[in-house]
């Protein structure tokens, strides 16, 4: 059986189809994670383009403009 840490608690946990958290130990683990998300504490780094660029000088331009 294959054992892996909680990215919560890291405690050693099953790998396997009988542990429903996988890969946490727990629901209650799986909620702190959730949370972590949920209050912005975890982010995914977004890289910038060209056309972020352009939005933004739109915007700059004429800051009443809408895109929707």
């Amino acid at each position: 059986m294959t054992l892996i840490a909680c990215p919560t608690c890291q405690k050693k946990t099953p790998w396997s189809e009988e542990n429903k958290d996988r890969p946490f130990c727990s629901a209650k683990c799986k909620l702190i994670d959730l949370g972590e998300w949920a209050n912005e504490s975890y982010a995914i780094p977004q890289q910038t383009s060209e056309e972020d660029d352009i939005f933004s000088e739109d915007l700059a331009m004429d800051p009443n403009k809408s895109f929707l």
